[in-house]
């Protein structure tokens, strides 16, 4: 019996530790979280009235995605995407998923494409919803499972270390000026010719599509600069 105890502890732990990074990632996509400025967990933490131990622990997951970076002794920066990392993130995934999206339409069958439907309608649900977190994981497993009909988990890997990288800020302006709700119809589109088996028809929309989130990065981090919103996480 004695056993139980630890796991139910380290379980609670865990939890909490997801909930304030989810907390933290919306943090980032709204901008209020800011590129370049060092948070402290001890800040954070009061912020959210836990301990210092689970921000800690979940501002090392986003360190391992690329999100922030830990400055010694001061806590943790939030990593700066220039446009030139931008268009180099855009080019690589170009590079990989325009091809991909073209052969897996030639060799998936019917059925496994229309696996992806319920996410592809997720994602415009939730853009519709102004649901900025349930529109980025939508989006995200959605283009991944895509990709996983190709049989290159390798692929898949590389993609989204990728997205994770070049996460969106300022997207709350974005929605409410209804730009997600056109990006996320645009994977209904893509799903809707790969059933119709021209691969020619995917692939240049799968190009479009990366050019249009290509241009949201630009005018989120544009707009985020212009117009912050007022902090409630504190820096350092």
């Amino acid at each position: 019996m004695s056993d139980l105890k630890p796991r139910t502890l380290i379980s609670v732990q865990e939890r909490l530790r997801d909930q304030v990074a989810h907390a933290l990632r919306a943090a980032l996509i709204s901008g209020e979280l800011r590129p370049g400025v060092v948070y402290s967990a001890p800040a954070l933490a009061a912020d959210f009235g836990v301990s210092a131990t689970p921000v800690r622990e979940a501002m090392l997951d986003l360190a391992r995605e690329g999100l922030v970076e830990a400055v010694r002794n001061k806590g943790f920066r939030v990593t700066e995407l220039t446009e030139r990392d931008l268009d180099e993130y855009t080019e690589i995934r170009a590079l990989i998923e325009i091809p991909t999206v073209g052969r897996v339409t030639r060799t998936a069958t019917a059925e496994q494409l229309e696996r992806l439907r319920p996410q592809a309608e997720a994602i415009v649900a939730a853009a519709r919803k102004h649901d900025l977190i349930g529109y980025l994981e939508a989006d995200r497993q959605f283009h991944l499972d895509l990709l996983g009909l190709a049989g290159n988990a390798h692929l898949v890997e590389v993609v989204g270390d990728l997205r994770k990288r070049s996460r969106l800020y300022g997207l709350t302006r974005l929605d409410q000026a209804g730009e997600l709700v056109t990006s996320a119809e645009e994977h209904l589109e893509l799903l809707d010719l790969m059933l119709s088996g021209d691969a020619d028809a995917a692939e240049a929309c799968m190009a479009r599509h990366l050019g249009h989130v290509r241009s949201l990065w630009a005018e989120g981090q544009g707009e985020a600069e212009e117009a912050r919103p007022a902090l409630k996480l504190r820096a350092r």
